[in-house]
């Protein structure tokens, strides 16, 4: 297939944010698309390669970018032209097309670009290690720039620095395959279970163009291919809880750790995180010890990872498990920072899935695979009948150092992929006047002053609208970092900045630098208000309106292993604002 087809395609989309737009710029390209290549087209659309657990990584810097470049332009000064070209539009890839298309006019093609190529030279560059790596990458990149006209080039590019924004979210591509190959949008929903236990779109374009629908329904769970995982929606007290499960449902203690999906086949033992990168690395200990209280052949488990006290037992918080998340000396962090495994839930067991399966049976049968010892514990539980329930058991939940607590229905399945009302959490902060804590994305951020001075004094937050696969603004927040918090911030957000606004951050205020949405913090605020100015849920409540927090405060707490895409939605925000406008109307009228 002709890269050059595909590089039409991204421009298209480059130039529209409206997803029934995207949604037909997708199935046009995806009726040209060959079926063996299908797979590759839907992981380049994404800006990856492969599947996110598989963990590869193009790894090219933006000077690497720019010596190539120069070396296919044959141009002189071509490193200082590209630079001024990338300086005045902030897009590596557009300045590559500019400087590219004189060389144009004066060179023949040597080789076809295809998709095929480019996608093998891709893959080839992000595999490359050892002595010279980073001339040998020159070299694919090239090899490729030389071949190809500016449009192409442009492309290439951003593809190779991750810059490829196309606002394209996973529902908006299984939309598209769905129209393609069963000409029927409805049908999504058996391609989204498809992925859901998978995590591999490329896979599920790859079976629904080969065998149809026929293909996607016989999608299987598959070991050490991660489960996308279920989550829960928010309640802010025990009547609210009561209302939305009934009479008799589960609660759990709600750890403050990292959740992580195991998969375990004998000695063999894998690790998933919440957004489904490989973290085994990360965890030798686990590795070594797990699998001595595990009683089955073939597992999937999910499980909180807890920092702990190794002299008292004590929980401590999520911030200090992050320290082991490093390349080099694990050893030493495993060492440093001791942990216990938490386990909640089974999601396969001995070759059978048991998402279908509802809770209560699932929990039993976690307990009879997980034998417990210092090192893997079961969750605490217990079956609830009233508020007076969920209050005691919340009460020993924080005081054994957890946030509060997970409730679920006995005899619902497990909803891979999904937030529903099947499982709901219940966190002490929950109880302030807004009723939530909140996970923001940072979009932009503001120089400080004074003792901030060469730090970001405040940081520009974002909520997710995952309708339009935008970040929306919702507040800025300058209070509750500590030096540390400032310093470590500084250091992470310094490797996210952007010259220009990336086109999926939807904010009318101008920070004073921009970032890739990308990092995800956790922030308390009194209310949830109305807001000219910002961008989340606008319109929704009211005209020309957006919401905003008041009196917003960071809790310290900075959400590596969150995606931006797991932030706090606008659709979550409303039901806050909805639910708060209750409260402050059931007090007027005591």
């Amino acid at each position: 297939m002709e890269f050059s087809v595909l590089a039409d395609a991204f421009s298209k989309m480059e130039s529209t944010t409206k997803r029934l737009e995207l949604t037909q710029d997708l199935v046009e390209l995806f009726e040209k698309t060959p079926q063996d290549v299908i797979s590759r087209i839907v992981y380049l659309l994404q800006g990856k390669l492969r599947p996110d657990f598989e963990g590869i990584e193009l790894g090219v810097a933006e000077k690497l970018a720019i010596r190539a470049i120069a070396k296919s332009s044959g141009s002189d000064n071509a490193e200082k032209k590209i630079e001024e070209e990338y300086r005045k539009g902030g897009d590596l890839g557009q300045a590559a097309s500019k400087i590219l298309e004189q060389k144009e006019q004066t060179t023949f093609m040597v080789q076809d670009i295809t998709v095929e190529r480019v996608y093998e030279n891709l893959f080839t560059i992000a595999k490359l290690v050892g002595s010279k790596t980073q001339d040998r990458k020159m070299k694919y990149i090239s090899g490729l720039l030389n071949d190809a006209n500016p449009i192409e080039a442009k492309f290439i590019l951003k593809i190779l620095l991750g810059t490829l924004r196309l606002g394209i979210a996973e529902n908006t591509v299984m939309d598209a395959l769905a129209i393609t190959f069963t000409g029927n949008k409805e049908n999504r929903k058996i391609l989204e279970h498809a992925y859901n236990v998978s995590s591999d779109l490329g896979k599920v374009a790859e079976a629904i163009a080969s065998k149809g629908l026929q293909g996607i329904e016989k999608f299987e769970i598959n070991l050490f291919n991660p489960i996308r995982p279920m989550l829960a929606d928010r309640v802010k007290s025990e009547y609210e809880a009561m209302e939305k499960l009934g009479n008799a449902f589960a609660a759990e203690y709600k750890l403050d750790g990292e959740r992580i999906q195991l998969h375990i086949e004998g000695e063999n033992v894998r690790l998933f995180s919440r957004s489904l990168e490989n973290i085994t690395s990360y965890y030798p200990d686990i590795v070594e010890k797990i699998p001595k209280a595990i009683h089955a052949e073939k597992v999937i488990l999910e499980a909180e990872a807890v920092a702990i006290n190794e002299n008292t037992g004590d929980f401590l918080p999520f911030q200090e498990l992050m320290h082991r998340r490093r390349k080099y000396q694990v050893e030493k962090a495993v060492l440093q920072y001791p942990i216990t495994v938490n386990f909640f839930d089974v999601l396969y067991y001995n070759g059978k899935s048991c998402l279908e399966t509802g809770y209560k049976e699932r929990r039993c049968l976690l307990e009879k695979i997980v034998k417990e010892d210092n090192f893997a514990k079961h969750i605490p539980m217990t079956i609830i009948n009233n508020e007076s329930e969920i209050e005691e058991f919340l009460e020993n939940s924080i005081n054994s150092g957890c946030e509060g607590l997970m409730l679920k229905m006995l005899d619902k399945p497990y909803q891979a992929g999904s937030r529903g009302s099947y499982w709901l959490k219940l966190k002490r902060e929950y109880r302030n006047e807004l009723g939530d804590s909140l996970d923001l994305v940072v979009i932009g951020a503001f120089f400080g002053k004074g003792r901030r001075t060469g730090k970001y004094g405040t940081l520009l937050l974002a909520t997710y609208d995952d309708d339009n696969d935008k970040f929306t603004s919702i507040c800025k927040v300058g209070t509750g970092f500590t030096d540390e918090d400032l310093d470590q911030l500084y250091q992470i957000l310094s490797n996210k900045v952007t010259i220009k606004k990336n086109p999926k951050i939807d904010s009318a205020m101008e920070a004073d630098v921009w970032f890739e949405p990308e990092l995800v913090v956790e922030v308390v605020a009194s209310e949830i208000t109305l807001s000219p100015i910002h961008m989340a849920a606008r319109n929704q409540i009211r005209k020309d309106t957006g919401l905003a927090l008041r009196f917003p405060k960071f809790t310290g707490k900075i959400r590596l292993e969150k995606n931006a895409e797991d932030a706090s939605t606008n659709e979550e925000i409303m039901t806050l604002y909805k639910g708060q406008k209750k409260v402050a109307h059931s007090k007027n009228l005591m």
